[in-house]
């Protein structure tokens, strides 16, 4: 499948890259690893490029990285990716870290990428709240640094996404960037899932979609306020592909 893109005054080819994006792994120390082999195995065969959209681990322990670090190597393309809030549980997140991209994922970390003409630009985002309920940072300090790290975030994937030269791009997040995603988790924990900051920074700029995790019972598929498409790919949620994963063409 081609679209057209205008080259040197010239209509010419553009390939679609085609993308598997699946979040919210857990790996743990105990589980059965054949499923997330056989999983690798499979949409190498189905996409492009393999997006990983962070709690890769359950509890952010050395040992569990190094087990998914091994089921990588079933992965034939490119994979990239975040990490998510599992992943910082055990206070190990440099080893985590260092252990996966040393297995071929390149981590995105208010940072971007190019592949095949997209760019791939994330950071793991942060909770807050959406739209007018959305935390301010008034009151105790506790509250302040709460924000602060939400604003943290945002301004981390502004700064990546002003590198972006590639015409096409996704956006690659943890936490939701609108509350429409999340919608079937219970509505009290919505503040705890995601920030509508994210999406005020990625509306600032044109992107293809935007992909996320960590809303395990949320919802596939909503846009932001300027209507960019936004997916959550947690490996709980029911997809189109009938798969864990989400099959998505840029």
């Amino acid at each position: 499948m081609v679209e057209l893109a205008a080259v040197d005054g010239d209509l010419a080819p553009k390939r679609k890259l085609k993308i598997a994006a699946i979040g919210d792994i857990h790996v743990k120390e105990t589980s059965d690893l054949g499923p997330v082999r056989d999983l690798f195995a499979e949409v190498s065969k189905e996409a492009d490029v393999l997006v990983l959209c962070g709690d890769l681990t359950d509890t952010g322990s050395p040992k569990e990285a190094d087990r998914l670090a091994e089921q990588f190597r079933a992965c034939s393309i490119p994979m990239v990716g975040v990490l998510g809030n599992h992943d910082h549980e055990a206070g190990k997140v440099e080893e985590v870290r260092t252990i996966l991209c040393h297995a071929g994922l390149k981590l995105l970390e208010g940072s971007s990428t190019e592949i095949d003409g997209v760019g791939f630009v994330g950071t793991k985002g942060f909770a807050g709240g959406f739209g007018t309920r959305m935390l301010g940072s008034f009151g105790e300090a506790a509250i302040k640094n709460f924000v602060a790290e939400a604003m943290h975030e945002a301004m981390q994937l502004e700064i990546a996404m002003r590198g972006v030269r590639a015409e096409r791009s996704l956006v690659v997040l943890h936490y939701a960037p609108i509350q429409e995603t999340v919608e079937g988790e219970p509505p009290e924990i919505f503040p705890f899932l995601g920030s509508s900051r994210l999406a005020e920074t990625i509306d600032r700029f044109k992107v293809d979609a935007i992909v996320h995790g960590h809303a395990h019972r949320g919802r596939f598929e909503g846009r932001t306020p300027r209507g960019h498409a936004v997916y959550n790919v947690a490996s709980h949620i029911e997809k189109p592909t009938g798969r864990p994963y989400a099959l998505l063409e840029i």
